[in-house]
């Protein structure tokens, strides 16, 4: 892997976040917090802030989320068959988006002189880092030499980037 520079890692969520501000500013709320935390960790600036944010305040945050999703859900609407669609839909997303993941590295390695491993390209959705580690178990179940994880956690960030601003794109036109 070619080392980052600091510049680099300062300069990117901001650069992201302003692209993404102009592209799909319905979005931004979601990106702009997702790229102020990367900021966050990577100046090492707030540091307090910082370890707050990943410890207690996340997991603060994820019972709140959990309480307030499971107060207003009825078990009527949600055993529907719509909710089971969505669930349906879900699962064929991510088996398609995993097979095109694998499909285009493959297509790629054809005009490519140093090949890239196709796991690196199922590494493409947005589960982190889900996505990324079943990248890296699969791989090393073939070659123990195998070490992808790093690689892999690329595309699976562009994956969650990716999905926000369509997520944003959908948001926009459906307003």
């Amino acid at each position: 892997l070619r080392p980052v520079s600091r510049r680099e890692k300062i300069l990117f969520p901001m650069v992201t976040a302003g692209i993404i501000a102009l592209l799909v500013p319905s979005v931004i709320p979601l990106m702009g917090m997702f790229m102020l935390g990367n900021l966050m960790k990577e100046s090492g600036v707030v540091s307090r802030l910082t370890e707050t944010a990943q410890g207690s305040l996340m997991n603060i945050v994820t019972i709140f989320l959990g309480v307030s999703v499971g107060a207003t859900m009825y078990a009527d609407k949600f055993l529907s068959w719509k909710p089971l669609l969505i669930f349906g839909l879900g699962l064929l997303d991510f088996a398609v988006c995993t097979a095109g993941g694998i499909l285009t590295v493959k297509i790629m390695n054809l005009f490519l002189k140093e090949k890239i491993n196709p796991l690196i390209g199922s590494a493409g959705v947005s589960a982190v880092p889900m996505a990324a580690r079943v990248s890296q178990i699969e791989g090393m179940r073939e070659d123990k030499t195998n070490f992808l994880l790093m690689h892999a956690m690329g595309p699976n960030l562009a994956g969650v980037i990716g999905s926000a601003a369509a997520a944003g794109m959908f948001i926009a036109m459906f307003k």
